[in-house]
């Protein structure tokens, strides 16, 4: 079961979508109480939707495998109310965390089982969110940036970011991007945050993505291996493109990302009945 639902962040309206753990998902896997969360960060000026509806495709897909998954519109994106360019970095953490908070607060939700799976831009904000909120226990990153201020001017072209400059605010797209939002980009570093995060990892990324370099998962995967605790596993998916478009390579995408989640539930039932 899919409902549409409204999380407030301060003055604003995030839209976002919840699927509800398919009854046979949870028995399959053992889970018979309270279900794991998994809310999804969509990239640079995306949405809750996803380039050729992935988001949708991956929350259907891990719904029926019983997660509870939340997929969102950053604000000013999607359908949420308010100006994506306006603010930065930070305030899409915040706007983050405030769906965590409104995940976590469901009944039916362990929240001490709970994933963020980050795409692009959003890898980032999901590593820099995971680092501040100790809910977070696994971080499965898709072709995540890896130097945003670097990654997305290349997106945009430098002629945005001097206009943004010069003028206050530059068009891309339709959406007014403004320097606070440049110079935010400019501050967070995600490979030095990885190393704070104490949970498991998984990196995802495409041989053929020409706008994130798929180096990136390498680099990624030697920060987290440096850290004293948590798991990190790669994937690196022939032919696959930033948005995972065509269908063997988006299969192999969700195929993992489900079976690599399902590994870390099964290991933990383990170690319970273990400890019983």
């Amino acid at each position: 079961m899919e409902r549409q639902i409204t999380i407030r962040h301060n003055q604003e309206e995030m839209t976002a979508t919840i699927h509800y753990p398919a009854a046979e998902g949870s028995e399959k896997t053992g889970r018979c109480s309270r279900s794991p969360l998994v809310v999804i960060c969509h990239g640079f000026v995306g949405s809750r939707i996803g380039v050729d509806r992935l988001f949708v495709k991956t929350a259907r897909q891990l719904s029926a495998e019983g997660y509870m998954v939340i997929r969102f519109d950053y604000i000013g994106c999607g359908e949420s109310s308010g100006s994506y360019g306006s603010e930065g970095l930070e305030s899409m953490i915040a706007q983050t965390r405030s769906v965590l908070d409104y995940g976590v607060s469901c009944a039916d939700v362990d929240p001490t089982r709970v994933t963020l799976i980050g795409h692009s831009l959003g890898g980032a904000v999901a590593i820099h969110t995971a680092v501040r909120d100790r809910r977070v226990k696994n971080l499965v990153l898709w072709a995540a940036v890896g130097y945003p201020f670097n990654d997305i001017v290349k997106i945009t072209g430098r002629d945005v970011y001097d206009m943004s400059v010069k003028e206050g605010k530059a068009d891309y797209l339709g959406y007014e991007l403004t320097p606070v939002f440049f110079e935010s980009l400019a501050t967070v570093q995600p490979f030095q945050e990885a190393v704070r995060f104490a949970g498991n990892v998984l990196v995802i990324h495409g041989t053929s993505d020409e706008i994130i370099p798929v180096d990136y998962a390498f680099l990624y995967q030697k920060v987290f291996w440096m850290r004293q605790e948590g798991r990190c596993d790669k994937e690196i998916i022939f032919q696959g493109d930033h948005t995972f478009s065509a269908g063997p390579q988006r299969e192999q995408l969700l195929n993992r990302t489900t079976a690599w989640l399902n590994g870390l539930e099964s290991a933990q039932q383990e170690w319970q009945h273990w400890m019983i």
